[in-house]
């Protein structure tokens, strides 16, 4: 029988394999070796669905881990299955039965650069002669069940200073730092979490699913993640973790003698009775070795500029403007300072009316922006949120004698920023609903008016209205010294005219874009007049990264007009490098004067290069030139600077077009030159901002554009830059 399940009777097989066969390990699986009378032995840690080929054999692919040796860096190999054999295992099969296989054919894996595997592959089909023994474990069945094919999968969980480049796992970790769900820049979304565990090393995973329900469901550091076939991959000398097929996660409470109850979107997953010993011992050794922080601060505890997590309900939300969005929460508490109200419509502000009003002095506004505004405009009225990373910050009121507190989430991700959004079975949750039923919401109504600071939006009558035209029209902060011949133009007057004309004003700034100033800086394309964003770090070095899987062609070294050299490097990874230097009168220069070319970089040893020599043009080989990279990275770096071209309006041309500067007499080697000697249209950098002034008679948008002062001015390195963060 070519597939047979043996059944596990007291740690051993109730019929013992053919005595003619032994095991062959995995280290041993090359090609040119005799396999016959060998078998293979491993753990499923994944299996495909059945299918069939073209020619309609049935085909199902297993992949194994070898227990022997999980330490090592290729420790799985695919099984590939054919025939009858294919349909037989793709019924009887569970992820972490134990599987043998014999008169295997060995061939090499077409996938083996792409999964991080074995080399090689087993081939097994009956008509090759074939045998696979599948060991199960009995578990107890329903009636309808048979058996014979009952399976309880027994997983094997990776030890973290175990873990390969390249491997797919299963581990348990303790959540030291992580980072909510947020919408990443496609259209997945993204959770980050570092984990620890005994050994003391650490592991970043960057985890992506389009449903957000399939991440992991964690509430704070301390909570304890099991990840089932999770990706290995080593990235500047670290080991991360990311999703792959069949990735799957539950996530427990860490805290010591709390319910072990997992969390999980999932209907079916398997979790083992000894595995609850295993979360028991990770919840001790992480509150001797952890630290993790205390109850989330209640907004009664809140300190002005530190900032907090806070456990909450939501009462009311509202859009403010396209960058940020007003939720109104609360936690039963009163915040001890007066607090910001923020502007906007009745009609615009969701949530019961009632509900509202009566919690006015206990509800604190928490204005959310950039990325949290998607997930913040789908949350539910009602619903019980723990919002990361609040920023508490004291403004003055209109009233100078009166300070007040800003409750903001800012956009990005950083420090963990970010919204959660926990069931009622929640431990916290129940405590906090509890709370908020004790709380006599008469008493809370009786305090001062004066604990908030109420800013409404609305005009209710004249009075109103004229009250908030004088505060429009107090004094400014900084007086105008030029055109002094113009009086002041009410909005209105100024919205009734035509273009062009010239006024001067007095209005109050009600908004403005973007709300982080140093978005404000753009590259404009002169040509087409088109806006782009200034790309981040992370972007150039995937490019870079992308480039040095090419290597450099050694036909193309050491040309008339420039020298070359080539290295190794002595990583696992042994990547090849290459840089061109420019001659100019067949020598080198000095490197102060020196242009280069640099091929399979990383960004550490480019900007290394820029800090010496100078310019550097990132490039790669073809079979006839050099050529420049994808415009989305940097085409010429000076320094800090770099220089990005049009991607509509560039037209690249190969990199020797720049022999005939390096051929003038004294070449030059400006940027704009070596632009336009490459085809590439030169993006500039513009600061650009959007502001909405309003004076009680009408509200005014309106535009502050300007170049700025060279072409390559770096956004990512600027002090202006950073004094703009």
């Amino acid at each position: 029988m070519p597939v047979q399940l043996l059944k596990i009777i007291k740690g051993k097989s109730e019929i013992p394999l053919p005595s003619h066969l032994q095991k062959e390990d995995l280290k041993n699986l090359q090609e040119g070796f005799d396999h016959t009378n060998k078998y293979f032995q491993g753990l499923v840690i994944l299996s495909y669905p059945l299918t069939k080929l073209r020619d309609g054999t049935d085909f199902f692919k297993v992949v194994l881990q070898d227990l022997d040796d999980l330490c090592s860096q290729i420790n799985s190999i695919n099984i590939l299955i054919y025939g009858k054999m294919a349909e037989d295992c793709a019924k009887v099969l569970h992820h972490g039965d134990t599987f043998v296989v014999a008169g295997f054919k060995l061939a090499k894996s077409p996938t083996a650069r792409e999964d991080g595997r074995h080399d090689c592959h087993l081939e097994v089909s009956e008509e090759a002669g074939s045998a696979i023994y599948i060991y199960t474990i009995p578990r107890a069945t329903a009636a309808s069940e048979t058996a014979s094919v009952s399976v309880t999968p027994k997983y094997v969980y990776t030890p973290l200073n175990c873990l390969k480049d390249g491997t797919i796992v299963n581990l348990y970790g303790v959540v030291k730092f992580f980072k909510p769900p947020y919408v990443s820049k496609g259209t997945d979304y993204c959770s980050v979490v570092t984990l620890v565990d005994p050994s003391n090393v650490k592991l970043t995973c960057t985890l992506f699913n389009g449903n957000v329900d399939c991440l992991p469901k964690i509430y704070k550091v301390g909570d304890i993640i099991r990840f089932h076939r999770i990706k290995i991959r080593e990235y500047n000398g670290q080991m991360q973790g990311i999703t792959s097929v069949g990735f799957a996660s539950l996530t427990f409470d860490g805290t010591v003698g709390a319910p072990i109850v997992p969390r999980t979107s999932s209907k079916v997953y398997t979790f083992m009775d000894e595995e609850q010993k295993t979360i028991e011992e990770l919840r001790v050794w992480a509150a001797s070795n952890l630290s993790i922080s205390g109850p989330a601060v209640k907004l009664s505890g809140v300190q002005p500029t530190l900032f907090f997590d806070l456990t909450c309900q939501l009462v009311g939300k509202a859009k403010v403007d396209g960058s940020s969005f007003l939720l109104k929460v609360w936690d039963g508490t009163k915040c001890p300072y007066p607090t910001w109200k923020v502007p906007v419509e009745a009609r615009d502000l969701e949530g019961e009316k009632i509900l509202l009003h009566q919690l006015r002095n206990l509800t604190v506004d928490i204005l959310v922006y950039d990325n949290h505004v998607q997930l913040a405009k789908s949350l539910k009225i009602g619903s019980f949120l723990r919002i990361y990373s609040i920023h508490p910050k004291q403004a003055s009121a209109d009233n100078e004698d009166v300070s007040q507190i800003e409750f903001h989430l800012h956009g990005g991700t950083c420090y963990g920023r970010g919204i959660g959004v926990l069931p009622e079975s929640n431990p916290d949750i129940k405590e906090l609903k509890a709370f908020l039923e004790s709380v006599d919401l008469a008493d809370s109504q009786n305090m001062e008016s004066m604990s908030s600071v109420e800013l409404d939006g609305t005009f209710n009558s004249v009075t109103d209205l004229e009250s908030h035209l004088r505060r429009c029209q107090q004094l400014s902060v900084t007086v105008l010294t030029d055109h002094q011949d113009l009086n002041n133009t009410e909005l209105k007057t100024i919205l009734n005219s035509t273009a062009p004309q010239q006024y001067r004003i007095r209005a109050k700034l009600r908004t403005y874009k973007p709300q982080k100033l140093y978005q404000s800086i753009k590259l404009h394309c002169s040509k087409c007049n088109s806006l782009q964003e200034v790309p981040d770090g992370d972007d150039f070095d995937f490019i870079l990264q992308g480039s040095a899987v090419t290597a450099p062609n050694p036909e193309l070294h050491n040309t008339s007009w420039y020298d070359s050299v080539m290295w190794t490097t002595q990583d696992q990874k042994q990547r090849k490098i290459a840089i061109h230097f420019v001659k100019h009168d067949e020598m080198l220069q000095q490197p102060e004067d020196t242009l280069l070319m640099i091929e399979g970089g990383t960004l550490k040893e480019v900007w290394k290069l820029t800090k010496r020599f100078k310019f550097v043009i990132p490039v790669r080989s073809t079979e006839d030139d050099l050529e420049l990279l994808d415009l989305s990275a940097p085409f010429l770096l000076q320094g800090n600077i770099k220089y990005y071209g049009c991607k509509q309006c560039s037209t690249p041309k190969p990199i020797k077009s720049l022999s005939s500067v390096a051929a003038e007499q004294r070449p030059s080697w400006e940027p704009t030159e070596i632009a336009q000697v490459l085809g590439i249209e030169l993006l500039q950098y513009v600061f650009i901002m959007k502001f909405t002034l309003v004076d009680g008679t009408g509200a005014l948008n309106a535009y502050l554009f300007d170049y700025m002062t060279c072409h390559g001015w770096n956004a990512s390195s600027s002090p202006i830059m950073s004094e703009m963060r």
